[in-house]
Parts: structure tokens; sequence; C-alpha cells
């Protein structure tokens, strides 16, 4: 599966945000550090589905168009997916980033941009996906966890996997310990994976993703 289009030397990058948006910051920050061209893609629009969160003011400061569709707002999850599938079609992105956003899109989303989608979970795929990842490994005495950064497809954290970074869990971590120090790989790793694929191109082989 090609993902991004030929003939773009530096990818355009639609980032999706729920909250402080740390992993935003975390590729503003490099972007600007080695330059666009360098890192071989720039951020053009930032979306969110909730007013007032710090990563819509982190890419207003940045300088960066923003725009909101909350669910709450359409009559059905559908509508609103449609909606943020149109908000994110209208910036022409050759790669989305969900960095920290909390909704699951839905069909026409996936259909539109199936196979460009980048995601964090904050746990070593396929194990303990879902919403509590962090607590989930804590409760199940795994001595080691992570994060993973994967594609978006319809299940909930079954998408390819991209890359993973390994954080062992210590004897006195509780849930939020644990969850700082995941979040430390995750915005590493996210970094380096997207700027890989957006320089380097990329294939996806049935669960195996490739990069050129």
């Amino acid at each position: 599966m090609a993902a991004t289009p030929a003939g773009r030397a530096v990818k355009r990058l639609v980032v999706l945000v729920s909250g402080s948006g740390t992993n935003l910051q975390a590729l503003l920050d490099e972007i600007d550090r080695v330059g666009r061209e360098a890192y071989g893609a720039e951020i053009v629009a930032v979306g969110a589905d909730r007013d007032g969160v710090e990563g819509l003011a982190r890419a207003e400061r940045a300088g960066l168009p923003t725009f909101v569709r909350k669910v709450r707002d359409h009559a059905s999850r559908e509508e609103w997916d449609h909606a943020l599938a149109e908000a994110v079609a209208a910036h022409d992105p050759d790669l989305v980033v969900s960095a920290g956003f909390m909704k699951i899109v839905g069909k026409e989303f996936l259909a539109r941009f199936g196979g460009r989608v980048v995601n964090t979970h904050p746990a070593l795929l396929p194990s303990f996906p879902g919403a509590h990842g962090v607590r989930d490994a804590l409760a199940y005495g795994a001595r080691v966890t992570g994060c993973t950064v994967h594609f978006v497809d319809d299940g909930v954290d079954t998408g390819p996997i991209i890359a993973q970074g390994v954080v062992e869990i210590r004897d006195e971590d509780d849930e939020s310990a644990l969850h700082e120090r995941i979040k430390d790989v995750e915005r590493r790793l996210l970094v380096e994976v997207v700027g890989r694929l957006a320089r380097n191109g990329y294939r996806i082989e049935g669960r195996k993703v490739v990069i050129q």
C-alpha cells in the first residue's frame, strides 16, 4: 500500500489532539530544530475534539491553523466522523498524526486516510490495548512495558505496528510514575518514526510496515 504521494519532498502533517499536546510540541520542536526539509515534513494544521485544550494553544502559538470538531455538535457519530474527515482533508495531508487524540475515528475517515494515520499507545501491543494500557500492565504484573507507534485501522489499537520502545517496570512504580517514563520514550519514538516515514516513504504488507 503506497502511503505518501510521490514527488512531494516535504510531507504535510495534520496533527489531532485532545489534551496538553506534548507529542505535538515534540514534533514542533524537532521540525524547528532541524528544519522542515531535513525532517521531511511540516505540520500544516492541528485539530481537536474539544475547545480550550493546551494542544490547540500550542498550535496557535506556533502560528498554525486549528479546527475543532466536537462529537456532541453532530447528530450521530457518523456525522461527526464525516465532519472530521472533511476538516482534515481540507489541509491535504500526507500523514495524519493522532497525538493523544482520544476519539476513535470511523469508517469514512479510515476510507479516506487509511494507511496514513499514525497513533501512539502506552503499552507494547498487542498486549494491553485500550484506554488503560499503563494500569493494565501494572495490574498484570508485567516486568516490562513501553509504547507502540502504529497505523490506525478499524479496531482498537490493532493496526500494523511501525515501532516500539521498551520501558522497565520498577517495583515502586504507580500508574502515574510509569506513565511519565513511557511518555518520555513515546515522544522521542513518535518524532523519529514520523520523520522516517516522511523522508523515506513506506509500504504496508499485511501486518508488516516496511520503511523504504
